[in-house]
């Protein structure tokens, strides 16, 4: 009984009047008068490098053609310029930046690549090791582990962070999702930067062809997941290898980096079951090397990567997680950073920081700004100016400490972040 009135109470919590509203303009001078009224900031440098990439991207990329390009420039503008769009490609404009890096590797010309570092991974491997970990536990094979590779490896892997993304919006403080993607994002981003311009050669490699040089017009391989193909009667996994646009990308393991990133998030917002989270990463390490895709090296860097990502955002922009409260809609104010003493929140409060977000702080600080911190509005948001990225109204905000707490405000969140602070 008790546990039924606890889920009726927290129900009841997400039927209430939430101060922020989701965007639903389809106006691009909204985005246009926000971007004049920026006050511009260091920050802001990574747009740049993201434009950069683009950039490179367009120059390089053969297929689709010039006006198939041009057409998805102004597609994706488009996108990031209407309001309504806008909440979604935002946030994920890091993620959609590696997605098209990723593509356009396949088309950089042989003449601007590095060369390829073959003996590199399984030298460091003996030494650091003594052994090829790898090597020994590709050497025994059966249908069963196979399965049980196969899952988490080429299923699994390819569908958690969507499903991750859903239950970091439900169970997480506000502002956590927009802070995943972009995590997610320059993660991927760096690795790929990594393995182009340090390739080296995977596992399986070393099987087909030894150690002797290799070249960029050798295709990729499945390897044991073409053991997977012949089980199944398909060659998935032999056509999307073959086809791969990073062939010598053994270094750093982007497979490693996603489950150990999705780990950390996971154990941030669910602490007590952070053991089983960290079971799913060596779960998949074992997975890679079984299927001699990585050494172990590979996996450790790529491990490394996500941890320092995640450290990163955890100091500057993560929200910290509350006692007792569950799901989003019970926050009534986030905390972003875990660089903070309990000191520095407590002037937060009192102060009216935009680091906090709460009635506390506008009902202390009558000229706090209703500022929705999270990365997915962070950077073109103006607090001299009491604007919030997602503002579809050119007109000052209302003091929060003037206004109704159960009534909607000018200012809504991301389509991460849609329903904000209650």
């Amino acid at each position: 009984m008790s546990a039924l009135l606890t889920l009726k109470k927290r129900l009841s919590a997400c039927r209430r009047p939430s101060q922020f509203r989701l965007e639903t303009s389809l106006n691009p001078m909204d985005t246009f008068y926000l971007l004049k009224n920026t006050k511009w900031s260091w920050i802001h440098l990574q747009y740049l490098l993201l434009l950069g990439v683009l950039a490179f991207c367009f120059a390089v990329v053969q297929f689709p053609g010039f006006w198939g390009k041009i057409g998805f420039t102004i597609l994706l503008g488009t996108a990031l310029t209407v309001p309504l769009t806008r909440q979604l490609f935002f946030p994920a404009i890091v993620i959609i930046t590696w997605a098209i890096l990723f593509y356009s590797c396949r088309f950089v010309p042989e003449g601007w690549r590095p060369p390829i570092w073959v003996r590199v991974l399984p030298t460091l491997e003996n030494i650091l090791y003594g052994s090829n970990l790898s090597d020994i536990l590709s050497k025994s094979t059966h249908s069963i582990l196979d399965v049980l590779a196969w899952l988490p490896y080429g299923v699994v892997h390819y569908s958690a962070p969507i499903i991750i993304s859903f239950i970091l919006f439900i169970f997480a403080p506000p502002g956590t999702l927009p802070v995943w993607a972009r995590t997610f994002g320059y993660m991927n981003l760096t690795g790929v930067f990594i393995q182009m311009v340090f390739p080296c050669s995977p596992p399986w490699y070393e099987d087909m062809y030894g150690l002797t040089p290799a070249t960029y017009s050798i295709r990729g391989s499945p390897g044991g997941l073409a053991r997977i193909d012949a089980l199944f009667g398909t060659s998935t996994y032999t056509t999307g290898f073959n086809n791969s646009p990073i062939v010598f990308g053994a270094f750093p393991s982007l497979h490693a980096g996603w489950a150990m990133l999705e780990a950390l998030f996971l154990s941030h917002v669910f602490p007590a079951y952070r053991f089983p989270f960290y079971f799913y990463v060596c779960w998949l390490c074992w997975c890679t090397m079984y299927l001699n895709h990585h050494y172990f090296v590979d996996l450790v860097g790529g491990m490394c990567l996500a941890f320092t990502c995640f450290v990163i955002a955890q100091k500057l922009r993560l929200p910290q997680v509350q006692t007792g409260k569950i799901l989003r809609w019970e926050y009534e104010f986030v905390i972003h950073g875990h660089g903070l003493s309990e000191k520095s929140n407590s002037n937060m409060v009192n102060t009216g920081s935009p680091y906090l977000l709460g009635r506390d702080s506008f009902e202390q600080n009558p000229s706090a700004v209703a500022f929705l911190n999270g990365l997915n509005n962070l950077e073109l948001a103006d607090v001299d100016h009491d604007w919030s990225i997602d503002s579809s109204s050119s007109s000052r905000l209302p003091s929060p400490a003037n206004a109704s707490i159960g009534k909607g405000s000018n200012v809504s969140s991301s389509i991460f972040d849609a329903s904000h602070i209650p």
